[in-house]
């Protein structure tokens, strides 16, 4: 029991600076891309959009699943840091190599000739983050969530700079590109820095072998995740008019935006907490159900939020052009709510080994998403009221949630945790949310203004939300109050 409470405040810190992180880097992000857009083209976001499927593979190969390896091994050894470190920088080169031949192809493809230079360019971004994935992935597995934070934030501050200067002075997609090198450049330098861990020259490739047969599975989900994300996209293209897809993007973009800033406050902590651990499962379950129940208390009134306000949001920062975003935006957030739980799931899968039930899991909900896309895509007009793309839509919502069966069967298979004790801990939220979500809508539908509208329904939501988890007594909300009162007392 000694070591509970060193647990214990490490995943409250990695929460804590999890979620700072990720809200400072979306809010960041944000900021700098709404700026880059006063001096950017289309065009210019065009010429590095063409080559992020590259990119994204490329980082695949780069990783090839060690960081899950050395996070899931409890005991491991300089030997195995180094070898993994030395790997990764060889199979780096190896891949900038290919890709530098490779990028007259990518240019005649796209029949871009300036792409020649780009991607040789650009690809040195992925050489570069080779050097910060094993003190990246020391950080990770000791829980150091404040010093990637630090890290991130850093870096996308000072290449967001970067950018911005390069695309002020007419420098176009090169500062696009140069961003993401100096962002990857000072990550490294950064982690570097906070692991104080250094390779040698003893250099033995055994641990690899040893941690292959987990990586490689996570390899080819990580592989097939980015294949399916951009064919996605790319088969959309050619079923629906522009118009409508440039509204389903932009809704998925926001609404990615909230629910990847829960899902890296979670995965901040959950896979290294999973492992430290250890098999009691007595434990495990205590831990489990905990980091579901907090999960659940931030995603439903954030995502479920998101979705109320989701025309005044989009009115005030957009253009009136963007309004038929709304729509998606609304449903998508509701898929968007249970990503956060989604993810908690298969972090506790690859933490107890089986990266092959992450990796089949991941191929089939995939090619059952790219299903219902090829199901619907006949579907241009209303369909009992649906367009074909939100009809995809609704369908893609339907699966995300199903798929939460799936997991959780997976879940009970290692750790015997009841659909029932499951429901317990999330259903409370999910109502509460909803009820606050409801009773907002119908006490504020009359307020034309839309600035007071988007301010009257943020406070009221969370007021009554919070309202009644403290009627309720609900612990989960009460530990998070007295965890921040305790660090406000030491400041």
């Amino acid at each position: 029991m000694a070591n509970n409470p060193s647990l214990k405040e490490k995943t409250a810190k990695g929460l804590l600076w999890g979620a700072m992180n990720s809200t400072l880097m979306q809010v960041l992000n944000g900021v700098i891309g709404v700026v880059l857009l006063w001096f950017l083209d289309p065009g210019d976001y065009g010429m590095i959009a063409v080559l992020a499927i590259y990119s994204a593979i490329a980082a695949n190969l780069q990783d090839s699943g060690f960081i899950s390896a050395l996070i899931n091994k409890r005991d491991a050894t300089h030997q195995d840091l180094n070898a993994v470190f030395w790997f990764n920088i060889l199979i780096s080169a190896l891949i900038y190599v290919i890709l530098w031949f490779c990028a007259p192809l990518i240019a005649a493809y796209n029949q871009e000739p300036q792409l020649v230079a780009l991607s040789r360019y650009a690809f040195l971004g992925f050489f570069c983050a080779s050097f910060s994935i094993t003190p990246r992935t020391i950080l990770m597995k000791e829980l150091r969530v404040k010093e990637q934070a630090i890290c991130n934030i850093i870096a996308l501050i000072i290449s967001g700079a970067v950018a911005i200067i390069m695309a002020a002075n007419k420098m176009a997609f090169w500062s696009i590109a140069t961003q993401s090198i100096v962002y990857v450049s000072i990550v490294s330098i950064g982690s570097w820095y906070y692991s104080g861990w250094r390779p040698s020259f003893q250099i033995t490739f055994r641990p690899i072998k040893e941690m292959f047969g987990f990586s490689c599975k996570m390899l080819i989900t990580g592989i097939f995740n980015n294949i399916n994300k951009y064919a996605f996209e790319s088969t959309m293209g050619s079923f629906y008019p522009k118009p409508s897809i440039g509204s389903y993007s932009q809704a998925n973009k926001w609404n990615q935006m909230g629910s990847q800033t829960i899902i890296g406050m979670v995965q901040s902590v959950a896979q290294p907490m999973f492992v430290q651990v250890g098999d009691d499962l007595e434990r495990q379950q205590r831990v489990f159900r905990k980091m579901l129940r907090f999960t659940a208390f931030v995603t439903f009134p954030l995502m479920f939020g998101l979705s109320l306000v989701s025309a005044e949001f989009i009115e005030i920062i957009a253009p009136p052009k963007w309004l038929t975003a709304v729509p998606f935006l609304r449903v998508l957030c509701i898929a968007g709510a249970f990503l956060p739980l989604a993810a908690l799931y298969y972090n506790y899968i690859i933490s107890r080994g089986k990266s092959d039930v992450f990796m089949w899991n991941t191929i089939a909900q995939s090619a059952i998403i790219l299903a219902n896309l090829f199901a619907v895509q006949h579907f241009h007009l209303n369909w009992f009221g649906f367009s074909g793309i939100m009809l995809m839509i609704i369908n893609y919502v339907i699966i995300i949630i199903a798929w939460m069966f799936i997991w959780h069967y997976f879940v009970w298979c290692e750790l015997r945790l009841k659909l029932t004790a499951a429901l317990f801990d999330t259903l409370p939220f999910f109502l509460v949310a909803l009820l606050a979500i409801v009773a907002t809508w119908f006490a504020t539908s009359s307020i034309t203004n839309s600035y007071l509208l988007l301010a009257s329904r943020i406070l009221m939501v969370a007021v009554i939300y919070l309202g009644i988890l403290w009627v309720l007594k609900a612990e989960i909300m009460r530990e998070c109050i007295s965890y921040i009162r305790k660090k406000h007392e030491r400041a």
